[in-house]
């Protein structure tokens, strides 16, 4: 049984709609996401300098790109979990820790990709 909705090129459009939407509201609203597109975009030039082919390149510009998807989808769920209740609850407060905890592993994998591609490349 299919899911009742918008079908073909219809679906499409108003999916590309709604990613505008929340790219839009991410950056309008979360500074963590507005500091990390700024340092994805800085770093994005520096990877066609240090990546020598292109499996490199794209491993760097494809770890840059996980750590928005990471911090777009911790953002969403601190949006949920602030929409449920302000109140402290255990549950929440776990949720909110692993989504944070995710962003930062993310950021750990540019660190270890970068850096490895850095050593191979000048040492």
């Amino acid at each position: 049984m299919s899911k009742p909705g918008k079908t073909g090129i219809v679906r499409i459009i108003d999916a590309t709609r709604y990613s505008k939407q929340g790219l839009v509201a991410a950056w309008r609203h979360e500074s963590a996401f507005r500091q990390e597109c700024t340092l994805a975009l800085l770093l994005l030039p520096f990877a066609w300098l240090l990546g020598t082919t292109a499996a490199e390149r794209s491993l760097l510009i494809a770890v840059l790109g996980l750590v928005l998807i990471t911090e777009l989808l911790n953002s969403g769920l601190e949006a949920v979990v602030d929409r449920i209740g302000e109140e402290h609850h255990d549950l929440a407060g776990r949720a909110k820790d692993m989504g944070s905890a995710a962003v930062f592993i993310s950021l750990l994998l540019v660190l270890v990709v970068w850096g490895t591609v850095a050593i191979q490349r000048f040492f």
